[in-house]
């Protein structure tokens, strides 16, 4: 299982930096950065940073999407990240929340967002394409490399995972909801004719390690309130008819609005309906063999990579003890089962 960890780039930036590098230090291989320009710093140029500033970790957005971003932008911003630092580069997409929102906007329809991944996957693979009546392609880029996964919970997005997607990026660290989840999208890509077992299947959720239980869910109740924002369009879309599993849509009941002025905040206000039991399931808390626990469950679900959320008050010491005991503790797993 590869870990990596998910930042918010607030300024300054370089906290955003030298959070990626200790990850980096602490055998984290992925950097994540939410993506959303007007609630956050531009994180493309703080990937340059990062990059430029480390020696293996991946960057990417988590996640971007095709309506803020214009395709062949992003296609060439990750193409030119590319060539300037080695293929170090993954881009998640979805079909848009905050950027999209905080516009007025709606979500694309998912199937711009399967024709957005065609062009962008292309173009950033040195490819040509065509796109808006021209056939396109870099003329400079020669090495890029580039993989492109889907995050999604509707059952349209995670068959568009499971067919043209490299990985699917599930944005909920519950054990029963992944394996459901990485399932329906493993049979997606099976019934497309691809081996579902060539696909990443990255998980995520806030990661905390302490004692101090009710502390760590203040910390971390805001996940369970971003959430419920996906998962409140999907039934509202669907309807509780069974497509998505109760225990992802049953806690919204309580829902009553979210303010995306608060997004991804810790203490985040619009997160009260969101109970403990769902606060425990969604993120992965507790002592150092309670984290070890949950992620050899998860890594047992189909997930390769955990990708932990810091959005808290304990980044740097999280990351000290995933370093240090959780990540070798989950290798030791590996090696006695392999």
């Amino acid at each position: 299982m590869d870990f990596g960890v998910v930042l918010q780039t607030n300024p300054p930036a370089q906290r955003t930096v030298a959070l990626a590098r200790m990850a980096e230090e602490h055998g984290f291989s992925h950097a994540w950065t939410f993506d959303s320009h007007l609630l956050w710093q531009e994180p493309y140029v703080i990937h340059s940073a990062i990059l430029a500033q480390t020696h293996r970790i991946k960057v990417g957005p988590y996640v971007t999407n095709p309506a803020t971003r214009d395709w062949t932008v992003t296609a060439s911003t990750f193409a030119t990240l590319n060539e300037m630092y080695g293929n170090r580069t993954v881009c998640g997409i979805g079909r848009g929340d905050s950027a999209v929102r905080t516009l007025n906007g709606k979500p694309v329809s998912v199937r711009e967002m399967r024709e957005s991944i065609h062009v962008i996957r292309e173009l950033a693979n040195c490819r040509e394409v065509e796109h808006n009546g021209a056939t396109l392609r870099f003329p400079w880029a020669k090495t890029s490399e580039l993989e492109v996964w889907v995050a999604g919970y509707g059952p349209l997005a995670l068959k568009a995972a499971g067919e043209v997607g490299d990985g699917f990026i599930l944005q909920c660290a519950d054990v029963d909801i992944t394996r459901w989840m990485i399932d329906t999208v493993k049979s997606a890509a099976d019934d497309a004719g691809r081996d579902p077992e060539s696909l990443q299947f990255c998980v995520s959720g806030p990661m905390y390690v302490g004692e101090d239980w009710d502390h760590m869910r203040e910390q971390c109740r805001w996940f369970g309130g971003m959430v419920g924002n996906h998962v409140a369009d999907i039934v509202e879309k669907y309807g509780d008819d069974g497509s998505i599993p109760t225990a992802l849509s049953d806690y919204i009941k309580g829902r009553q609005g979210y303010d995306y002025n608060e997004h991804g905040r810790a203490g985040n206000s619009h997160t009260e309906f969101v109970p403990d039991e769902i606060v425990d399931r969604f993120c992965v808390l507790g002592t150092v063999d309670e984290h070890i626990d949950k992620l050899k469950q998860l890594r047992d679900a189909g997930c390769t990579q955990f990708a932990g959320y810091l959005q808290h008050d304990n980044k740097e010491e999280t990351l000290r003890q995933y370093g240090e005991h959780v990540i070798p503790g989950v290798a030791e797993h590996v090696t006695a089962t392999a």
